[in-house]
């Protein structure tokens, strides 16, 4: 092992254009560009880079045909890009082992001298099954009598996930390239693989979860306007109903009913930009005061309705004599507990404070009445007779 670390010392002191050059068949293209990419952008440990005097990313750079030269036969420009590389990277696959120019490439390269610098990344196919159809090793690789072969297999199967599996096969190849041991860098990517699909899982999360808020927040909803009666209760008077809501956003007026002062009106599908918009609110309702406000609209409503207390608060009525045929003046009567008198005319006139109204008032008066001495308001029964 001491050996092989002086060695891989003195071969980082020499000086190469390139750390890795990578031999590869057209069809395993995809392959060769994948491993150059992830070979330049690898990130040692920074222990190992402090100790052994590394740069953080120190297999760079990698030469790959395609981003070069054009691929054809060894011509003297491909032998000197050989020349000046550190180690030879074999894309193996049935592919590259019937390929006449990845055997070239092997053989020049072990005639430079640096065969212990000539490294398979098995990407397809079985080592030595004898099967052309199967076969991933070049044959020169036997006519040259390398040491034994084994390569990083992306296919090999000790881990449950094929992914894993890749991503080892990749770290076997950056620890050979480098003579470093397997393990020790191998645990900390494997980690480092763990932490990114956590925060990438996270972030997938995170952001699936801002766009599923930003699709709810966009969608049209609905507005509901609901009453409450401000005005003083009286259980004499007759509740709410048939309240009708007009409500205007621009230049469209949507209306409803609220039949009774527990019910509500509803409005469909109101665009999402006016949600926390000035709305105009018409509120009708009868016996009751109307309403005519602008409100921020959101999607529940309450406003305040009030009675109009003149509906049943305002008794006025006549007192006639049907005898002489004129009205009776300036003669006293009691409503509600209250005293009144009428005018020059015979007329009554009296407002009923809204918490003691009702639909109808006993009339009391010091002649007897024609008829049952009872009023109701809403201009009925508005002349009443001495017997």
């Amino acid at each position: 092992m001491e050996e092989k670390e002086q060695e891989m010392t003195t071969m980082m002191e020499q000086e190469f254009k390139y750390y890795a050059f990578i031999s590869y068949n057209q069809k395993d293209t995809e392959w060769g560009k994948r491993v150059q990419r992830k070979l330049e952008h690898y990130r040692m440990p920074a222990t190992l880079c402090s100790e052994r005097g590394w740069k953080r990313k120190p297999i760079n750079p990698v030469f790959f045909a395609p981003t070069d030269i054009q691929p054809g036969g060894l011509t003297e420009e491909l032998q000197e890009r050989l020349r000046a590389s550190r180690n030879l990277i074999v894309i193996c696959s049935p592919n590259s082992a019937q390929s006449e120019w990845v055997g070239r490439e092997i053989e020049y390269f072990h005639s430079l001298g640096r065969t212990d610098n000539i490294h398979f990344f098995i990407v397809d196919g079985v080592p030595h099954s004898g099967n052309p159809d199967t076969e991933c090793f070049n044959p020169v690789i036997e006519k040259l009598n390398l040491p034994e072969i084994l390569g990083a297999n992306i296919n090999e199967k000790v881990h449950r996930w094929p992914w894993l599996n890749k991503e080892r096969a990749f770290v076997q190849l950056v620890s050979k390239l480098l003579g470093v041991e397997f393990d020790s860098i191998w645990k900390r990517h494997k980690r480092r693989l763990i932490n990114r699909i956590i925060a990438w899982t996270l972030g997938v999360l995170v952001v699936t979860a801002a766009l599923v808020a930003v699709w709810l927040t966009n969608q049209p909803f609905d507005a509901r306007v609901a009453l409450n009666e401000a005005s003083t209760h009286n259980s004499q008077l007759p509740p709410m109903e048939n309240a009708i809501v007009s409500l205007t956003l621009d230049n469209e007026t949507k209306m409803d009913t609220i039949t009774t002062i527990d019910s509500h009106a509803i409005f469909n599908n109101i665009p999402h930009r006016f949600l926390g918009q000035e709305a105009h609110i018409v509120v009708t309702c009868p016996k009751f005061l109307p309403i005519d406000t602008t409100v921020t609209l959101n999607r529940d409503v309450t406003l305040d309705l009030r009675r109009d207390p003149s509906f049943y608060g305002n008794v006025r009525f006549s007192l006639w004599n049907p005898a002489t045929e004129t009205f009776i003046p300036n003669t006293p009567v009691e409503i509600a507990g209250h005293r009144a008198t009428s005018d020059a005319d015979g007329i009554v006139s009296l407002f009923i404070p809204l918490e003691e109204q009702s639909s109808a008032y006993k009339v009391k008066a010091p002649f007897a009445l024609e008829q049952d001495s009872v009023y109701m308001p809403c201009g009925e029964n508005d002349v009443m007779s001495k017997k």
